[in-house]
């Protein structure tokens, strides 16, 4: 294994290739995060750089991260450790944004050019917001709470994350890590200690219920879906919002039902062999017994910790899936 990690000096005029100690650590969430890239530098005198310079990790030739250095920490041993971002750390950044008619991807593409960020693969949503007014509101919330709309009216499910300075926003089945027959699988083998907890205390409901005051017929309309097995098992747990005008509401109310009528299934794999290719976001083949069900088939990862030492490259993993909730 086989690791580089470049440093530019504050004017992007000069790249360093300095001693690193090791420890390298890659972390990425699947919302609302940016990518997380920490290490330790040892300050000599040819080493110049400063925040907002720019940082590349490539693992035997193949890129991992790009980002830029937003902390820096020193110590009296000339030890520097230096925290950078990628570029959805600029998502942070608040505004005041109206649109109309815009998918998802659209809506991204729009902050990009006003925030000069790079973009890469943007799929597209296939669901067009009508109308919707962000009011001193984080980008990142912002684009979340279209990808949000998205999921709960057609009941697919977006990832935005940075490939290697590139803003990407792939849907789930982009995701899978791996081909047929060449998926990449973890099991008792591959790692070395997981927990696993299952749940209807979050993000579980039975019910759905969605009204909408229609100023035209003076009625208030009323759109439920229920699963009458589960009531009898769990209670009514309900869900309740209301519908926009142009919405259909029997539709939502059905996809709802489908997402979150399910118990919520958590799992966590710590030092599995590392791979790249997985991230936030990620589909992986998990294999494991973990008591009250036996596990074969893919699962979202929610978290992502990459370490890289000598010669060693391991992952600890946080899974939503089987039965996963966006």
């Amino acid at each position: 294994m086989a690791l580089e990690l470049l440093i530019g000096n504050e004017t992007g005029t000069k790249v360093y290739l300095p001693a690193v100690e090791e420890g390298i650590e890659w972390t990425t969430e699947r919302k609302g995060v940016p990518g997380k890239l920490t290490f330790k530098v040892l300050k000599d005198d040819l080493l110049d750089f400063s925040e907002g310079s720019a940082v590349r990790l490539k693992e035997d030739g193949n890129p991992v991260f790009f980002g830029f250095v937003f902390k820096q920490k020193r110590s009296r041993e000339q030890i520097i450790n230096v925290t950078a971002y990628d570029q959805l750390r600029y998502l942070k950044n608040k505004d005041t944004i109206v649109y109309e008619n815009k998918t998802a991807d659209q809506f991204v593409r729009i902050l990009a050019a006003d925030y000069a960020l790079n973009v890469g693969t943007l799929e597209n949503t296939n669901y067009v917001i009508e109308s919707r007014v962000e009011e001193n509101t984080a980008l990142f919330d912002m684009v979340q709470n279209a990808l949000d709309l998205t999921l709960m009216n057609t009941g697919e499910l977006f990832v935005l994350y940075d490939d290697f300075g590139k803003l990407t926003l792939k849907h789930l089945s982009s995701m899978v890590v791996g081909s047929p027959g060449a998926y990449l699988m973890i099991d008792e083998e591959t790692g070395e200690n997981f927990e696993y907890t299952s749940s209807i205390d979050d993000s579980t409901y039975n019910k759905v219920k969605l009204t909408y005051d229609n100023e035209e017929t003076g009625f208030r309309e009323v759109y439920i879906a229920q699963d009458s097995g589960n009531i009898n098992r769990w209670g009514i747990l309900q869900y309740f919002d209301t519908l926009k005008k142009g919405e259909n509401g029997q539709a939502k109310v059905d996809t709802l039902l489908k997402l979150y009528n399910r118990k919520t299934r958590n799992l966590k794999i710590e030092n599995v062999l590392g791979d790249n290719r997985v991230r936030a976001g990620s589909m992986v083949v998990v294999n494991l017994d973990l008591g009250d069900l036996k596990l074969a088939n893919f699962m979202l990862v929610e978290s992502c910790r990459h370490v890289y030492r000598e010669n060693e490259h391991r992952m600890d993993l946080t899974f939503r899936g089987g039965d996963f909730i966006g």
